[in-house]
């Protein structure tokens, strides 16, 4: 099956026994995971996610914005990585899950920074914001877990003014076969092995590669953005190709 058009994806879900939508079961999940998601972000990258996350910010520097939307935010990270490198005048983080936003308010709190960042529960599917609002929208580590990709990327774009930015930091698979046995080995067996250890949810961490593997991925994501709305859509491989970054424009 194509992937261009995001349907495998959306298929793939946390908890294969569940009859609840997509969105209902990613909810559930990063709600179960949320204390323990921080250390498994490092443990499962060796901290690597960190240089990730400071590469997709420099990609926005040169637009400088003053307002960003970051979706799926999670514990708010990357919303604090964009405040400390870009010094926009507000970030706004949106997530599916309350349990995720606690850990994110949090951290803000502790660092002094819940003026310049606020966060709120929401689905990115139906986001509440009015149309051409922000000069970027971010999203690290979120989109694989859309339930419906092509309309999750339309609403991003439709929040961004004229000019603005998208981008998108998302794992991915390697395509050198030694590298990718690795991977496998890593993703399949190790990491829902560690997973289910500190955080309880061994399918949470077992449907982490299944989702990776099924995103649309290179030249499939990048359409996906075009036909959102968006040109000068590139993407970027990092690690080996265990990470990419793309980012778009809004026309």
């Amino acid at each position: 099956m194509s992937s261009v058009d995001g349907k495998q994806v959306e298929q793939v879900t946390p908890y294969s026994d569940s009859t609840s939508a997509k969105t209902e079961q990613v909810r559930q999940m990063f709600d179960s995971i949320a204390p323990a998601y921080d250390f498994m972000n490092r443990a499962m990258t060796m901290g690597i996610d960190i240089w990730w996350r400071r590469l997709a910010v420099k990609r926005l520097k040169r637009i400088r914005p003053t307002s960003i939307l970051d979706v799926a935010t999670g514990t708010g990270d990357f919303a604090i990585q964009l405040h400390n490198t870009l010094h926009p005048q507000h970030i706004t983080g949106v997530d599916l899950s309350q349990g995720m936003l606690d850990e994110a308010v949090r951290k803000v709190k502790q660092k002094g920074l819940d003026g310049a960042i606020t966060f709120e529960q929401g689905d990115c599917m139906a986001l509440r914001m009015k149309d051409e609002t922000f000069d970027a929208v971010t999203v690290a580590f979120g989109v694989r877990n859309f339930e419906h990709l092509q309309q999750g990327y339309r609403e991003m774009a439709r929040v961004l003014k004229p000019g603005g930015m998208l981008c998108v930091l998302e794992l991915s698979t390697p395509t050198h076969p030694l590298i990718r046995w690795f991977y496998d080995l890593y993703t399949l067996h190790i990491i829902p092995w560690l997973g289910s250890l500190k955080s309880g949810d061994k399918s949470a961490y077992r449907y982490l590669p299944q989702s990776i593997a099924a995103v649309p991925q290179g030249d499939d994501m990048l359409q996906l953005m075009r036909n959102a709305g968006l040109h000068e859509a590139t993407f970027k491989r990092l690690t080996l190709g265990v990470c990419t970054i793309y980012v778009g424009v809004r026309s």
